[in-house]
């Protein structure tokens, strides 16, 4: 039978079993976009690995992601308070009752967290750069509209966002990602709106007119 010791850990536990915090799964995350930059992963097992990190309960779990990369597994030995946060810290793009416009030859992270209340937010990634193929969008919002705005070949995830009495339509392919950028979008929108499309005329281009 495991015993306490002082700190509240059981020793004997096994340490593929013990619970791991939001901060440990996003610095998984990060770990996970570091292995696409160095072409150790897909962008669609990126997104298969990611979905489990986000659900990820145990250490033995969030271990499972990362078990054939090399020295990107963590150690089986007593859990930090705290892992080192990620590589890229996001970054936030906020308004309240303001109209809130990305677009053209705009800088866009890796990570972009969205704060808006009865806002009108529009991201535009046809002309962006991009510092990773993979962006995340986490959102939090209330009674506002966002509206992204991808290439013909991107391909835009909205599995991970949390709809309450609003709406989330995605016209855009949701994957394998086969483009130059593949946007995850995770959170919630109370009240709100979120759409993924393609620019104007995309469709007019492809029947030849």
């Amino acid at each position: 039978m495991a015993s306490s010791r002082p700190g509240g850990i059981l020793i004997g536990m096994d340490a593929k079993d013990l619970r791991v915090s939001d901060a440990e799964r996003e610095h998984v995350g990060g770990l996970l976009q570091r292995a696409v930059g160095q072409g150790m992963l897909s962008l669609g097992e990126f997104t298969e690995r990611m979905d489990t990190t986000m659900a990820a309960k145990t250490r033995g779990e969030l271990n499972s992601v990362l078990i054939d990369l090399p020295g990107m597994q963590i150690a089986d030995k007593e859990l930090p308070q705290q892992l080192p946060p990620s590589p890229s810290a996001p970054t936030s793009i906020t308004g309240t009752m303001s109209n809130v416009h990305r677009k053209g030859e705009w800088h866009v992270p890796s990570h972009l967290r969205l704060k808006t209340k009865m806002s009108n937010t529009t991201l535009d990634f046809t002309a962006a750069h991009l510092d990773a193929s993979v962006v995340e969008i986490d959102v939090d919002d209330y009674c506002s509209t966002l509206t992204l705005v991808v290439p013909d070949d991107a391909t835009v995830d909205m599995n991970g966002l949390e709809t309450v009495g609003g709406t989330a339509s995605n016209s855009v392919k949701t994957g394998p990602p086969r483009g130059r950028v593949h946007v995850v979008v995770r959170g919630k929108t109370r009240f709100g709106t979120v759409k993924a499309k393609h620019p104007f005329g995309s469709v007019f281009k492809k029947m030849g007119f």
